[in-house]
């Protein structure tokens, strides 16, 4: 066998396990099925408009994922909130929910004072519940089997509380309907995001579209750092070898090891004729879909960057006018999130309901003539963040010696985010380099709550949830 690995997939999973394993002294070929890298956090053309294929944003406290454009070289091309500040639209009015410089948790009561949507007792039983989550342990098997709503239902928290409020953050996060969420996987969100320090829920956007951040810009740094990338090339199986390694097909044999950086049950077919043992638990963890509206105004309706919604089947709603080139007008995209309901209605239909939400959010888009309207649909977006899947989910490592696997669907402690993705990457290559007993892997982030101090070329000032929906 030889210092060859080969990388399964060019997702952020995929793209980071390469860069760590060659700057790690280890020959690296990555092969990815589409003609571009980025996996779930790409972009595509319409005509002359570049399209994100999901409205993804990341928090301040992705330290990882920040690391990676970094070392991409394309942090100045985000933009990270100096404070968190979300304006949330309802038909009835609106609300804005914005941090202070009050140190952690102290930093969001004035947003929650102010929060009129609600009354001032469902405030007050908010902030309550909210704390007490602080005590929560998200690595403890039992709170891995609970389910958020009825945590909260048993602390006060009513229907409307729930929805408009802890849904806000929960659905875009999990892409799971908020009351069927794991309570571990929200109490990270919680925790980390709006719990941790006072700047760890600063909310991070793309200046560009994600092609720029994710393909073009990772194409050029793994070509510059001698990494083989294949696009287009469809793995069908990973095999043993004569010599103890294995044969990737088509094309890839003699390696001493692989990264499967794909889908939890791409990732299972892929490895069955190793005999890998574990794939029944976590291959069949369940997806959840994310669909993503899109309508192009021969005029501006709003000029908020981004908003959620509420009382509306309007999650979030972002302004993609200048990432998409788009020279006149304005391109709003809204991004449903838990889209189980969405999934198979056909474009005519969604049009008839989410044009008309959007004029009652923004009533200048009554006036606006629609210029076009589409859909895009993720069915598998991410694996299903339910009670109980914190057991499914594997670690990097598995009953193969030099076969490991990376993905946000593995165990990270974060929730299916592009941070997640990140962090799995780490772990694999990690994982590989130390069963190759060969090379050393730079980790980079801390454990989930841990905020970052500004990198070298990050944006200072300081990131919805991370997510493929409206947070990652």
């Amino acid at each position: 066998m030889t210092g060859h690995v080969v990388v399964v997939g060019g997702g952020l999973a995929g793209i980071t396990s390469a860069i760590a394993l060659r700057e790690a002294g280890f020959e690296v070929t990555l092969l990815e099925a589409r003609q571009r890298l980025g996996g779930a956090a790409s972009s595509y053309r319409r005509g002359d408009l570049v399209i994100d294929n999901g409205q993804h944003v990341f928090l301040r406290c992705c330290t990882s994922y920040r690391e990676l454009l970094a070392r991409l070289g394309v942090a100045g091309s985000v933009r990270i909130q100096e404070r968190f500040d979300v304006t949330v639209l309802s038909p009835d009015g609106h609300a804005r929910l914005r941090r202070t410089a009050l140190p952690a948790p102290l930093h969001l009561l004035r947003a929650l004072a102010s929060y009129r949507l609600l009354t001032l007792p469902q405030r007050l039983a908010v902030g309550r519940a909210a704390l007490a989550m602080r005590f929560l342990d998200p690595a403890s098997h039992e709170v891995d089997e609970q389910a958020l709503g009825a945590w909260l239902a048993a602390r006060g928290q009513g229907e409307r509380a729930r929805r408009l409020l802890w849904d806000l953050f929960v659905v875009s996060a999990l892409n799971i309907a908020g009351d069927d969420a794991s309570l571990a996987l929200a109490a990270t969100v919680i925790k980390t995001g709006l719990l941790g320090a006072r700047d760890a829920a600063d909310i991070g956007i793309s200046r560009v579209p994600l092609g720029d951040l994710h393909d073009r810009a990772a194409a050029s740094l793994l070509a510059g750092l001698g990494v083989r990338v294949r696009l287009g090339a469809k793995v069908t199986s990973v095999r043993r070898s004569a010599d103890g390694g294995f044969a990737v097909s088509p094309g890839e044999a003699g390696a001493a090891g692989v990264v499967l950086a794909v889908p939890a049950q791409h990732a299972a077919r892929l490895a069955m004729p190793t005999g890998l043992a574990g794939t029944a638990r976590w291959a069949n963890m369940g997806v959840s879909p994310i669909v993503n509206v899109h309508l192009v105004y021969d005029r501006q309706v709003t000029t908020l960057p981004f908003a959620a919604a509420v009382d509306s089947p309007v999650q979030w709603v972002f302004d993609k006018t200048r990432q998409a080139g788009l020279p006149d007008g304005q391109y709003l995209a809204v991004s449903l999130s838990a889209a189980d309901d969405y999934i198979d209605v056909p474009v005519a239909e969604l049009r008839e309901r989410f044009q008309p939400a959007l004029e009652q959010l923004f009533p200048l888009a009554a006036r606006a003539r629609v210029l076009d309207f589409f859909v895009t649909r993720e069915r598998r977006a991410t694996f299903r963040q339910v009670p109980g899947v914190g057991a499914l989910r594997p670690g990097a490592r598995t009953s193969e010696p030099g076969l490991v696997l990376a993905g946000a669907w593995t165990d990270t402690g974060w929730p299916d985010t592009m941070e997640g993705a990140v962090r799995s990457g780490h772990n694999a290559a990690s994982e590989l380099a130390r069963q190759l007993g060969d090379g050393q892997v730079r980790r980079a982030g801390g454990p989930p709550g841990m905020a970052s101090a500004p990198m070298p070329g990050a944006p200072m000032p300081g990131t919805p949830m991370a997510s493929s929906g409206a947070a990652s």
